[in-house]
């Protein structure tokens, strides 16, 4: 496959120029931007939040960062606590062109949004002549997630995202998953699969947290809807989500906006650390997209057994529907039929083959349903982090 050389080493398998609000004030602004310049590789990110926020910040760096963006606008109001210098010269330091427009500096909504649009049509200009290189197969970073899960997820959807991990783990390249709260249950395997006893530590306090965490706030990671679909417990949830994992060795520990520092498969820590105190970890299933997005995701498997539409900012997004009655309700927003499975046609391996091809394919250009319809959600709130530790991550240098 061919993807865009970054100026930093990295490779990217779309070519976007981002509009970033740094807080709620300056969205209309961006947003508008993105509308004028009408065009799918312009896309809307941004944080609402007024106040700083550490994690805010560092996922704003990462993902303007991202390989599969090529330059960025930042649209700040003025007197927000954003840190917009610090977020500019990291994008620039990245080797990437960056714009910064303050609207209290340029005259408010209309001047502003004339100045943002010719500074799309520079990056965008900018941009076009980057070089294309080969890239391998191990130097892709792939993630799951699971939402609107049924009692099919963990049958079909899952598994044959899980074969689909073994085969590209066994290929070296980078595989996340996450939802820590909905592993709840799962502690044991997981601790069993840890690459070292340190790292099982590590994964043991992390469901403990999470756990705890959910206590505190009196409601799980289970809604009316997984009820419906025909999920009992918190556990049974638990253990469909987990089958994403596959059966490869658990190699290091994330947190949101770490990057992979070698191939193997990596869990994404999503609950806060502290006291708890900002909500529900992740408010929707794109908040945890942005998160592996973040920690350099080229293309995120999103499994669903009751059905979901939304794909994502920056980075691809490909729907498996693990439920066949699902998948013919919303057979234009699902890339991959994983009923099949229950239908008798294929086996979860044969879905996960399925799944891998089509990753080859969406990473050569193919778009994806998402993106074909122009989904791209993107949603940013506050949250606190420590970094992780030695022990989290294999001993290599950094991508």
């Amino acid at each position: 496959m061919k993807a865009w050389l970054r100026k930093d080493g990295r490779k990217g398998i779309r070519n976007v120029v981002v509009v970033g609000y740094l807080v709620e004030c300056a969205h209309h602004v961006a947003k508008t931007i993105v509308n004028k310049a009408d065009s799918p590789d312009v896309q809307l990110i941004g944080f609402p939040g007024c106040y700083p926020n550490d994690y805010a910040l560092k996922i704003m760096k990462a993902i303007c960062t991202h390989p599969n963006v090529g330059g960025a606008v930042l649209l700040s109001l003025g007197c927000e606590g954003f840190n917009r210098e610090q977020l500019s010269e990291t994008i620039a330091d990245s080797g990437r062109p960056v714009e910064t427009l303050v609207i209290q500096q340029n005259g408010g909504t209309r001047s502003t949004i004339e100045k943002g649009l010719q500074a799309v049509a520079d990056i965008k200009t900018k941009i076009s002549h980057a070089e294309k290189v080969d890239m391998a197969i191990d130097e892709l970073i792939i993630g799951t997630i699971c939402g609107g899960s049924d009692g099919t997820s963990g049958i079909s959807g899952n598994p044959g995202v899980g074969y689909c991990f073994d085969r590209l783990v066994e290929e070296n390249a980078a595989c996340i998953f996450e939802e820590t709260g909905e592993l709840i249950g799962c502690e044991q395997v997981m601790i069993e699969r840890a690459a070292t006893p340190e790292l099982a530590r590590e994964i043991d306090d992390c469901l403990l947290k999470a756990a705890h965490y959910y206590e505190v706030l009196g409601y799980g990671s289970f809604a009316p809807g997984n009820a419906e679909g025909g999920l009992t417990t918190q556990e049974e949830k638990s253990m469909g989500a987990y089958c994403k994992s596959g059966d490869s060795q658990i190699v290091g520990l994330l947190k949101p906006g770490d990057i992979p520092p070698t191939g193997g498969l990596y869990l994404l820590d999503v609950v806060p650390d502290g006291e708890v105190r900002f909500g529900f970890p992740n408010i929707s299933d794109n908040a945890e997209i942005v998160e592996l997005i973040a920690c350099g995701c080229h293309i995120t498997l999103f499994t669903t057994g009751r059905g979901s539409v939304v794909g994502s900012a920056i980075s691809p997004v490909i729907k498996i529907c693990a439920n066949p009655e699902t998948y013919k309700n919303l057979s234009e927003d699902m890339d991959v039929n994983a009923g099949k499975v229950l239908e008798g046609s294929a086996t979860p391996q044969d879905i996960g083959d399925e799944i891998y091809q089509l990753i080859m394919d969406v990473a050569a250009g193919k778009l994806s349903k998402s993106e074909e319809l122009g989904h791209q959600e993107f949603i940013l709130t506050y949250k606190y982090f420590e970094p992780v530790g030695p022990a989290c991550l294999p001993t290599a240098t950094h991508r």
